[in-house]
């Protein structure tokens, strides 16, 4: 396991970034569990833009995109965005929850694990980001750190 780790750690500290747009798949249903035991559905946001962000807390450009994602969900959350926050890390809450209350990260964050990665392809380095439009398609897959205006750009033209 500590291998695949290091793998996306080196790949994430690259800046590894890959852009392509999905070729009309349906994004896949979750149910995961947030800090306070409710669970999270993508399917609890259907109509709306949907931003999925695999991340973890020891990941650096990880860290770094949250900001722009705080900023993003400020401005276009009225505008029906949603973003959802999937965190990696193995040592669970005791890491996440006083990581979001630090960075305040103002949209759901829940637990990830390998049954929800492997469902949205099994990618091999974070941060990995999933743009889902209105109808549930996956319109876009990014690895590695988006800034605000990247991510801006990618979802006007859904908003």
């Amino acid at each position: 396991m500590k291998s695949v780790l290091s793998i996306i750690l080196i790949a994430a500290a690259v800046g590894l970034v890959t852009s392509a747009t999905a070729q009309q798949q349906q994004a896949v249903n979750f149910s995961l569990k947030s800090a306070d035991g409710t669970s999270v559905e993508l399917s609890q946001f259907n109509g709306k833009v949907v931003v999925i962000n695999f991340w973890a807390t020891w990941c650096g450009p990880c860290r770094k995109e949250i900001p722009d994602f705080i900023e993003a969900y400020k401005k276009y959350k009225s505008k029906g965005l949603e973003i959802i926050g999937i965190s990696l890390d193995q040592d669970g809450w005791a890491k996440v929850t006083p990581f979001v209350k630090q960075n305040k990260i103002n949209y759901p964050v829940v637990l990830g694990d390998a049954h929800v990665v492997q469902n949205y392809g099994g990618f091999n380095a974070i941060p990995t980001t999933f743009i889902v439009d209105r109808n549930g398609i996956i319109v876009d897959h990014t690895t590695g750190t988006m800034s605000l205006k990247q991510l801006e750009a990618k979802l006007k033209p859904l908003l």
